[in-house]
């Protein structure tokens, strides 16, 4: 199990910004700058670009709004 795998189940406490049924948005605890947010997919993967491309355009649809 991934960190974020944990962070997503609750395992390690994060603060949630947004969530949906495919992705995980959250604070990071170093943050490069106030409101920095990380956007992760809730299914485990290896490389960002490993994802499908409808799971690609689904992610930035959902983080468009946070950004």
């Amino acid at each position: 199990m991934t960190i974020f795998s944990k962070i997503i189940a609750g395992d390690i406490p994060s603060y949630r910004i947004a969530e949906n049924d495919q992705f995980y948005a959250f604070l990071d605890i170093a943050p490069l700058v106030p409101g920095h947010t990380l956007v992760v997919p809730k299914t485990e993967t290896d490389k960002f670009f490993d994802l499908e491309k409808d799971q690609l355009s689904a992610l930035l649809v959902f983080a468009q709004p946070i950004a």
